[in-house]
């Protein structure tokens, strides 16, 4: 039987485990990224785990998310980045090259190649043929180091394109498509292929676009082949040198394939306040719009900004409208600003941010009170903006331009002819912004420079056999990370301070969760279907595990955030009967008994007290997973096991 895109490069990096769907295998990891809201932990991480340099390819630190600096806070945490980064091995992105997938993309992304990083959207390579996945910060410290990054074998889906995209309907119209046919949790546990005859009229940037979204779906990664159009993307970088073709094989198999005809796409949108909440961009025409954002690692590229500059070439945005433009790096910057489309947007009355994330992680540029924005990002989780009872819609850059213009959610196919842009045959490449680490030979004798906000890293304890755990938290479907740790600009710099951080924990949920979790010491949190969808933010897991979260009870978890409470060691337990879920109660305590054998079985009950009822719960985890919680998390085991 042939192979998929996927199944070839996993087959080419397996260490450990064979490629049976559902089993763990290890990974070798070729590529690594890092970027500053998620960074620090995954450093304080690789020096404890004690390696002097990384042994990847190639590591890269990028400064793209905590880049308002209101305080001494976020300043400090680059500067610890940046001499972490020069004595261990690591390229530093400095503030304002870039964010990380648009840079990665650019200027250091290889087909075939295995790249992890510490954001959930790092599939955003796999546009140009990277198996690319988001990882946990302890998981790319361990892979920085040498060890094999784990993950369960995943089912492969394809989804086939035929047609071409009518004008004005673009990639991201695809994105939602798909998010609407597979909604936010259909990818969970598969790698998503991208093929058929329409891939071909796709360029590098649009296929990133899709992959980039993919982490929408719960995908463990999205990927295309690499073909003439990524050899073209690759020699306009000056990189051609790092072309390889790639495909499946005509007889690979697939889990589950998906068909889409490109020809019958239109204009669409994201409604508040889930991606997979999609409408038609002409069936909203009567949704009044306060702010509009161009940008995000979704879309930022230098063919989405000349796209928008046409648009408003020689036109106003409504007089009700704030328009943002959030270039994806200093490249795609530096060239709007070469050929005039830097003009056209300023003149026609955008305000240019940033090469950063910016308002797609509430670092600015929050709408008003109950304001309704639309932006062409990746997510429109309630309160990510920084505005608690804003209406986010996500949209393409020809929707959202179209949108500033009129002051309505508007269907750019009104707009009448689609404006031809052209794309340079060469970028201009400055890889100054970049800076390489120390040689080895002067590293050792390095300091590395500690301000006052970075605190120790949180650890785990060892498993205990039996547990009493009130239930401290219960929450309901789709809680996403920015549900359990917020983002935001008030929140955003004490990612390096866990204590501090803790007083935000699930403060979208519940205000009180803190002081209570606290007040119990220990306890447990339940929740329904998909819990921990979104971000790879460990905090996720960092926080409660400081406030005194034991166990997490859920109907079923997202991908990488269960495996940030195993290197956590906070027991994720999944309900085996799901209508247990409506048994449990907000304050019950749950009795959990052999613990050790129930772990080793793949089954665990708990008895709620009082009443003597059983919860069934499924532990399904791997030896190695048993082994870590045991231990008291991956740090912990890292040490003891080594890598």
């Amino acid at each position: 039987m042939g192979r998929t895109i996927a199944q070839k490069i996993i087959a080419a990096h397996l260490l450990s485990g064979d490629m049976t769907p559902g089993t763990e295998i290890g990974l070798r990891i070729d590529q690594t990224l890092t970027q500053d809201a998620t960074g620090t932990m995954a450093y304080l991480a690789l020096e404890n785990i004690g390696i002097p340099r990384v042994k990847t390819e190639k590591s890269l630190a990028y400064i793209d998310h905590n880049t308002l600096q209101c305080g001494f806070e976020n300043a400090d945490d680059h500067r610890y980045i940046q001499s972490v980064a020069r004595k261990y091995g690591v390229y530093f992105s400095r503030p304002g090259n870039g964010i990380c997938h648009q840079v990665h993309l650019e200027r250091f992304g290889k087909p075939g190649k295995t790249l992890i990083g510490s954001d959930s959207h790092t599939p955003t390579a796999g546009g140009l043929g990277m198996l690319a996945m988001g990882a946990g910060g302890m998981d790319v410290a361990v892979a920085m180091g040498g060890g094999a990054y784990y993950i369960t074998m995943p089912k492969m889906y394809k989804v086939n394109l035929t047609g071409r995209l009518s004008p004005w309907v673009t990639a991201k119209d695809i994105s939602l498509e798909i998010l609407r046919i597979l909604s936010v949790k259909g990818g969970v546990g598969a790698i998503i292929e991208w093929g058929g005859e329409g891939i071909a009229s796709l360029s590098v940037p649009e296929r990133a676009t899709i992959t980039n979204m993919g982490t929408e779906l719960g995908a463990t990664s999205s990927i295309f082949p690499s073909d003439e159009v990524t050899r073209a993307f690759l020699k306009a970088q000056g990189r051609e040198q790092d072309y390889v073709p790639l495909s499946s094989d005509p007889d690979a198999e697939y889990d589950r394939v998906i068909d889409i005809d490109l020809n019958a796409l239109q204009p669409l949108l994201a409604c508040p306040h889930s991606p997979d909440r999609v409408a038609a961009a002409a069936d909203l025409s009567s949704v009044a719009v306060t702010q509009v954002c161009i940008g995000s690692c979704t879309n930022s590229s230098l063919r989405d900004m000349l796209r928008v500059a046409a648009i408003l070439k020689g036109k106003k945005i409504a007089d009700t409208v704030s328009l943002s433009i959030s270039p994806g790096s200093r490249q795609v910057l530096a060239m709007l600003a070469g050929c005039g489309a830097l003009g056209e947007l300023i003149a026609a009355g955008a305000r240019v941010l940033e090469c950063a994330c910016g308002p797609c992680i509430g670092m600015g540029f929050s709408p008003a009170s109950a304001g309704v924005s639309v932006r062409t990002f990746n997510r429109n989780f309630e309160g990510r903006s920084g505005t608690r009872d804003a209406q986010v819609y996500l949209a393409s850059p020809e929707t959202a331009a179209a949108t500033a213009l009129t002051g309505y959610i508007t269907d750019p196919r009104t707009l009448g002819i689609y404006p031809e842009i052209t794309l340079p045959d060469a970028f201009r490449v400055d890889d100054s912004g970049v800076i390489a680490p120390a040689d080895p030979a002067e590293a050792a004798a390095l300091p590395i420079e500690r301000g006052p906000n970075i605190k120790p890293f949180p650890k785990g304890e060892p498993l205990p056999d039996a547990m009493s755990l009130p239930i401290s938290l219960k929450v309901g479907d789709n809680i996403t990370t920015d549900h359990i740790m917020p983002a935001g600009a008030k929140i955003l710099p004490y990612r390096s301070n866990v204590p501090k951080l803790a007083e935000f924990c699930f403060g979208v949920c519940d205000e009180s969760f803190p002081a209570r979790a606290q007040q119990l010491g220990r306890s447990c949190v339940v929740g329904g279907v998909n819990y921990g969808q979104g971000s790879s933010r460990e905090h996720a897991a960092l926080v409660p595990l400081y406030l005194g979260v034991r166990a997490v009870i859920a109907q079923s978890f997202a991908r990488i955030h269960v495996a940030n409470l195993i290197n956590a060691g906070i027991l994720p337990l999944t309900l085996e009967n799901p209508a247990d879920y409506d048994v449990l109660r907000q304050g019950d305590t749950l009795k959990l008994e052999h613990i050790h054998d129930g772990i080793r079985a793949g089954h665990i009950t708990a008895v709620v007290a009082g009443t003597g009822q059983t919860v069934p719960l499924a532990c399904p985890f791997s030896d190695r997973q048993i082994s870590m919680l045991e231990a008291g998390g991956l740090l912990h085991y890292t040490r003891e096991a080594g890598l």
